[in-house]
């Protein structure tokens, strides 16, 4: 009865000196990885300040007269003034869902903590402005001297 216990012990400790060893080399790995990625890596206050510049673009779409931008959707011409105007025609909360969702890139949870309202409500909001624009856009694609 001696040996069975023997055996189950040895099985025991070279498992345990297994997870040793693969738990001391992964530990190297990844201080091997950490050191090299470090190597690569430069913190933003170590660039000189013609390497920040470096570090942005600037989008200069919209640099040219604003009432001589177009777009084309739906077949149509639409100038950014038709589409400012439709959007500022929106009621005030479906006005503020679009505007936070699509033009700072807020989630529709964010949305609703900032608001304090359920998320289905921005959603809604959000969802149901396409149909005032497309019907604004619509009416007043004409009305403008350009067409």
């Amino acid at each position: 009865m001696d040996e069975p216990e023997r055996t189950e012990w040895q099985i025991r400790c070279a498992f345990n000196g297994f997870c040793k060893r693969t738990l001391k080399n992964e530990s190297i790995n990844a201080h091997k990885e950490l050191k090299k990625r470090q190597a690569h890596e430069i913190n933003f206050s170590d660039l000189t300040p013609k390497e920040e510049n470096q570090l942005y673009a600037c989008e200069d779409f919209f640099a040219e007269d604003k009432e001589k931008q177009t777009f084309f959707a739906g077949g149509k011409e639409l100038s950014a003034k038709l589409i400012a105007d439709a959007i500022h025609n929106l009621p005030e909360e479906k006005r503020r869902a679009v505007l936070l969702y699509y033009f700072f890139d807020m989630s529709d949870a964010e949305i609703a903590a900032l608001y304090q309202i359920p998320r289905s409500t921005v959603q809604y909001r959000r969802t149901s402005s396409f149909e005032l624009l497309k019907r604004y856009l619509e009416e007043h694609v004409y009305d403008y001297p350009d067409w």
